[in-house]
């Protein structure tokens, strides 16, 4: 299946947000003008995105509910069902209702499901993702380093968990349904969560394991899958990770020689690094916990789906309900 979109294109290794160098808009401008942007606003760099505060605490109870090993995703996809109960309009499809959710969504998430974010005056998103993840307030290479990761995580051409958003969108369901649809897909080892694993890939490598035995760990794990490692998309380095790596390497030099030793050792397989594990060394980078790395991904990407959920209203609805071919038995039309 091919389907026309215009938010994201990766050309010649680069990778674009309607036609403007995704990099060169993560180095200059605020995550959340960026997302307002790509919903169809013009690009305003004073822009912030909230959600109303009456919100904020029934969903973060939900959360709060949750046992101490929930994952990050776990917290979210909880975090997004909370926020639909608490919002009266939740079912409305009128225009301009997508931004809307969209923007409750995402500026809702970091005062969710992490530690109580004060309330900062211009805070954007991922200043305030930066409190929920490490209880403080981030510094100003701290705070440009997680807004990069943000915005390079939008969108990417037509992943499993957009094409599940465009599905659901497909059949009308609310913003809030599309961003818990697309986070059900989002939630796999070869997808959205790759950067825990990736992680524990460059930990290993860090703490003195030797890089072609820290791959071999992880090739019995996930069966013949490297994490951190291969994006067709891509000839070489996923442009977004070597742009994040430029960010992290700033940070702590010592993680470019852990991904350095990798990178060798996983070159006669063709495969180059990835945005898991970019994102991976960002975590340790800056002493996230290993799962981090997933929430900013989904923080980030949130706003992709919402973008494609829009461009989808605009379609015939159930465009995307395909026919299945059936390979089963012959039919049974014999009498009892």
């Amino acid at each position: 299946m091919v389907l026309d979109t215009d938010i994201a294109n990766i050309d010649d290794g680069d990778l674009f947000y309607r036609g403007r160098l995704a990099s060169e808009l993560a180095a200059s401008t605020a995550f959340d003008a960026v997302a307002a942007w790509l919903w169809g606003n013009p690009l305003d760099p004073s822009r912030r995105l909230t959600a109303p505060a009456e919100f904020i605490t029934p969903a973060r109870r939900a959360t709060e509910a949750l046992p101490p090993g929930a994952s990050w995703i776990d917290r979210a996809v909880v975090a997004v069902r909370g926020l639909a109960a608490a919002d009266p309009l939740r079912d409305d499809v009128a225009p301009g209702a997508l931004r809307r959710v969209g923007a409750i969504i995402t500026a809702a998430l970091p005062q969710v499901v992490g530690s109580p974010v004060p309330m900062v005056p211009d805070q954007t998103v991922p200043g305030a993702l930066w409190v929920a993840l490490q209880g403080s307030a981030p510094s100003k290479r701290e705070l440009a380093a997680v807004n990069t990761a943000m915005i390079l995580a939008i969108d990417h051409d037509l992943p499993v968990s957009t094409m599940a958003a465009r599905v659901a969108a497909s059949a009308r369901a609310s913003g809030y349904a599309i961003v818990t649809a697309a986070l059900g897909a989002f939630d796999s080892p070869l997808h959205g969560i790759a950067s825990h694993r990736a992680a524990q890939l460059l930990r290993d490598v860090l703490d003195g394991t030797a890089a072609d035995v820290a791959v071999r760990r992880q090739l019995r794990l996930l069966g013949g899958h490297v994490p951190g490692f291969g994006q067709p998309l891509y000839p070489r380095t996923d442009a977004r990770a070597a742009h994040l790596f430029t960010v992290t390497d700033e940070i702590a030099p010592a993680l470019a020689d852990a991904v350095t030793a990798l990178r060798e050792v996983m070159a006669p397989t063709g495969l180059h690094p990835n945005f898991d594990l970019a994102l991976a060394a960002l975590t340790i980078a800056t002493g996230m916990d290993d799962d981090a790395g997933s929430l900013l991904f989904a923080a980030g990407r949130t706003v992709g789906w919402i973008a494609h959920a829009i461009a989808e209203y605009d379609e015939k609805p159930l465009r995307l309900r395909p026919r299945g071919r059936y390979v089963g038995p012959e039919p049974d039309r014999s009498e009892p």
